[in-house]
């Protein structure tokens, strides 16, 4: 599906996303984001109305070599920093819903 496909669209559902997001929207704040986003994305759709056949394609948006550090073993996020913010902890482990069968 393209993005010229709108009738397959759905509108982008601010609080949906912010559910997911665990976020709480005062109705003034989801209206903003909402027109925000649909602004977003009748641009994107402008976008992809422009003739690129003919530009090459882009390999690198750095000038330069890359850079490449050592990768050196570093001490990770401690057990209950990490699950301090997790909806549902059981055992020092995260719960989630099943997904598999």
């Amino acid at each position: 599906m393209t993005m010229n496909d709108s009738k397959n669209v759905r509108p982008f559902d601010v609080r949906g996303v912010a559910g997911l997001a665990r976020i709480a929207l005062a109705d003034d704040e989801a209206a903003a984001l909402q027109t925000q986003v649909e602004g977003i994305l009748a641009w994107t759709r402008q976008l992809q109305e422009v003739d690129v056949k003919d530009v090459p394609p882009t390999e690198s948006v750095a000038d330069g070599e890359t850079v490449w550090r050592e990768d050196v073993p570093e001490a990770g996020l401690e057990r209950e920093a990490a699950l301090k913010n997790a909806p549902l902890s059981r055992q020092g482990q995260f719960v989630v819903p099943k997904v598999l069968e």
